[in-house]
């Protein structure tokens, strides 16, 4: 089975380990003992499946997670680690990760769970390519026309990437790639300026977008408790969007209202003072 797969541990002996294992299996495999590294290596697209250790010296592994989830949601993600814990395994699910390996792994379960892996991997892609080709098809002529407007003038990328965003509502790997080739600039600068400024997005936003504040005020007044719901009503987690594309979810830092807590934004909405138990009335109102 064809796939590209990237090992992330501190530990050279592993990376190793799971090259001799892997290789004669078809897959191409590479290894660094750095997150911050593979965070590099996913820049440049390609990986389909990523299988990292937890516990490392620089950026540790729920932190990659969590980069991979929202900078290339496509790719696969394993845990491997030697000293788990009921917390990061619990973390690390609600992020998506696909599997988990306990060190020291026998080869059997290794090629097993990649090849577990390296299949949701390539769902994704069929599902997230599905949904990209639709958006950027319906707006390849206005995307060239804003590309062509602006492709001569002094610092094009950044009001290229604000404008089409502002067609798309968001910048989806598909339209990266064409904003690359049309500027003759590598995808890799692309997708660091993307990845670089908060007010890019790289998923889709449903018609609904749901920001729940997580800041001190907030989060004392149960705020973790309205997002619990919003998750089980909407039957997406965090950085989702469901199918319908009506409803997408996410969680900020503050919102500025700290004297209306806990908060919730529905778009430009505000709702002030939320109860968790009428969570379902306040996603009513955009029935």
């Amino acid at each position: 089975m064809e796939a590209n797969i990237l090992i992330v541990d501190d530990e050279e002996v592993v990376i190793k380990s799971c090259e001799r294992i892997l290789k004669p299996e078809g897959y191409s495999v590479r290894g660094t003992t750095s997150a911050r590294d593979a965070m590099e290596i996913l820049k440049n697209g390609g990986t389909d499946v990523v299988i990292t250790d937890l516990k490392m010296p620089d950026v540790d592994g729920l932190e990659l997670i969590h980069w991979i989830r929202d900078n290339t949601p496509q790719t696969a993600v394993v845990v491997i680690t030697g000293y788990p814990s009921q917390e990061s395994i619990k973390d690390a699910l609600e992020h998506g990760i696909v599997d988990y390996l306990p060190k020291p792994f026998s080869p059997e379960l290794l090629i097993d769970v990649a090849e577990k892996a390296v299949n949701a991997a390539k769902a994704r892609v069929t599902e997230e390519r599905s949904f990209e080709e639709q958006d950027v098809e319906a707006q390849i002529d206005r995307i060239m026309e804003i590309i062509n407007e602006n492709r001569h003038k002094p610092g094009a990328l950044i009001p290229i990437l604000e404008q089409v965003q502002e067609v798309l509502g968001y910048l989806p790997p598909a339209v990266q790639r064409i904003i690359a080739k049309e500027l003759n600039i590598p995808v890799s600068e692309v997708h660091g300026v993307v990845s670089f400024y908060s007010f890019f997005t790289m998923k889709p936003k449903g018609k609904h977008n749901i920001r729940v504040c997580l800041g001190t005020a907030c989060y004392v007044k149960r705020a973790q408790e309205i997002l619990q719901k919003l998750k089980e009503k909407l039957g997406i987690e965090e950085g989702g969007i469901t199918e319908d594309r009506k409803f997408s979810l996410e969680t900020v830092r503050c919102l500025g209202a700290c004297g209306l807590a806990p908060v919730v934004m529905v778009g430009s909405n505000v709702h002030a003072g939320v109860d968790p138990v009428k969570v379902e009335e306040i996603l009513k109102q955009y029935d």
